[in-house]
């Protein structure tokens, strides 16, 4: 995998392929191919990404909680969740166990002394390589308006979590604010090494014999393929001001979409809504990387924010 080695920030990644958090779980390891192979070999992936955490324990919403749609798939899974406690008692022992490649955590919190409470108490752990900070949850301490939504509050979080971190500091950025160069912008003047971009959009559907909404709580995330002009162009806008890496999702299934995101700015991707129709997408996407990167001698970091 040596032609899309790449990097973000301080993790060093053996494929510029990882997966988004909460699409997929550590039984996708265990499938096997009509010849008994792994059909997910962890060398494929950069890195493994983990599904949202919280300070304490979340149970979700109720169902319906999953709608798939014309171009993608609407979910209001409501950060379900075994807690901080949790995880580090029952689920880390596990990933440690079975991951031989970079651990990166995603959490998020309620307000920002929660933030640091949750990264301070997970920083020992040698088997965590890197964070994915959510900042698309409501901050209590601004009437529940989301960190994401605030430069200042992004550059007041982050900057304390950087003084209290020496592992990768990944901010996951929200699509649904005014200026996304803005918060890119703080995140990495607050001292974010690198950003991750882009979370859900909001989406709804409904019922037209009914009336009656697809979700339970009515609106939800939006997701796959539908979202992918709009993840790349939040992508580019961010790279042109940013000079930290770029971890892309929004609508990737295929090798090509991949490598239009590195074209536009990323240095790695994350494959979410894909893995929920093919598991061995994230392979696939690797390996046809790999393939089109050695059949024309180029290495994928000559082609991070190469769009013409």
């Amino acid at each position: 995998m040596r032609y899309i080695e790449s990097a973000l920030g301080r993790l060093k990644l053996a494929s510029c392929v990882t997966v988004a958090s909460g699409t997929f779980g550590l039984e996708y390891f265990r499938l096997r191919d009509a010849a008994g192979e792994p059909l997910l070999p962890q060398e494929s992936l950069g890195a493994y990404v983990s599904k949202t955490i919280t300070y304490e324990p979340k149970a979700g919403n109720p169902s319906p909680r999953l709608c798939e749609t014309e171009c993608g798939l609407l979910n209001s899974i409501g950060l379900q969740n075994p807690g901080l406690k949790g995880f580090l008692q029952n689920d880390l022992p596990v990933l440690k166990e079975t991951l031989h490649i970079p651990l990166i955590v995603s959490f998020s919190g309620s307000s920002t002394d929660e933030f640091c409470e949750m990264i301070t108490a997970m920083e020992p752990y040698q088997e965590i390589a890197g964070f994915e900070v959510n900042v698309s949850c409501p901050n209590v301490e601004k009437e529940g308006i989301a960190f994401g939504a605030d430069p200042e509050v992004i550059h007041k979080l982050v900057s304390r979590l950087a003084a209290i971190t020496d592992k990768e500091l990944i901010v996951k950025l929200s699509p649904n604010v005014t200026d996304i160069a803005q918060m890119a912008l703080a995140a990495q003047e607050a001292g974010a090494s690198s950003l991750a971009l882009i979370n859900t959009l909001w989406g709804m559907a409904i019922d037209w014999k009914t009336g009656k909404a697809m979700l339970s709580k009515k609106v939800g995330g939006y997701s796959g393929r539908g979202v992918k002009p709009v993840a790349l162009a939040l992508v580019y806008k961010a790279a042109q001001v940013a000079k930290i890496p770029i971890l892309a999702m929004g609508g990737i299934h295929t090798w090509q979409d991949a490598l239009e995101f590195i074209y536009a700015g990323a240095s790695a991707v994350a494959v979410g809504t894909a893995n929920f129709i093919d598991p061995g997408a994230p392979v696939k996407i690797a390996k046809g990387l790999h393939d089109y990167c050695k059949a024309n001698d180029i290495h994928i970091r000559d082609l991070i924010a190469k769009v013409k």
